[in-house]
């Protein structure tokens, strides 16, 4: 099986014809916030599998002119919706970031990527030489209720792809192993901050926001519903 398959195919876009630009203002949100508190200004980031674009597009408006921005993207019809979003500080390019020898950026970001890469290990590893700072966003799909329901695992894997699952302690792990050192990280909410998340979602967002400020490591772990939101060098 060639788990890469379904975003060259078409498949991905049959799944998710919005290609999530609808959630990339918040994204990008997080992403100015982590840069702002550890004081990072680049003159250059770059995205992988940058989809649809529009996390950059809205980066192009926190950083204005003097940064500039590029974009990584494998499947043809999301470099269809992201080319469009071209400017003079925005481009992007239909093929594999690893592939280019010469590139390199002060900022690299991978938001909500490596859950999809069957050799994720090899995957961080290259991507490592690519920029001073990486930047990634990793859904926690391990929890508590999702290990008991089975249902959202099994979802997340048929309709976004995701082939790997994490909790924060075996992402950490992850990094650690290969060859990241953690400069920051915060929870990203999703399930409580972004609209349509679904009526379980909803029914799940009282004690999610209840328990969170009580105990955030505890909440992430047994009701889900987060992701990590991690600064690396």
């Amino acid at each position: 099986m060639n788990a890469n398959k379904i975003y060259v195919d078409g498949t991905y876009r049959e799944n998710n014809p919005t290609w999530h630009e609808e959630d990339s203002p918040w994204k990008a949100k997080q992403i100015t916030k982590i840069l702002r508190a550890n004081e990072i200004s680049p003159s250059t980031i770059c995205e992988v599998g940058c989809g649809a674009g529009e996390i950059l597009n809205c980066l192009t408006y926190e950083f204005g002119d003097h940064v500039m921005f590029t974009g990584y993207e494998v499947s043809p019809q999301a470099f269809e919706i992201c080319r469009k979003k071209e400017k003079h500080n925005l481009r992007f390019y239909l093929t594999d970031l690893l592939d280019e020898r010469e590139a390199a950026f002060d900022v690299v970001m991978a938001i909500d990527v490596f859950e999809h890469v069957e050799d994720y290990f090899g995957f961080l590893r290259e991507l490592r030489k690519k920029g001073t700072y990486t930047i990634f966003h990793i859904p926690l799909d391990l929890s508590v209720q999702t290990v008991l329901r089975s249902s959202p695992i099994l979802k997340v894997r048929k309709s976004f792809g995701h082939i790997h699952y994490f909790t924060k302690e075996t992402a950490f792990a992850t990094l650690n192993d290969t060859g990241y050192e953690v400069v920051d990280y915060f929870y990203t909410s999703g399930s409580l901050e972004l609209p349509n998340r679904g009526w379980k979602a909803n029914l799940l967002k009282l004690p999610r926001l209840l328990f969170f400020s009580i105990n955030k490591d505890w909440t992430v772990r047994m009701l889900g519903g987060f992701s990590l939101m991690v600064l690396v060098k």
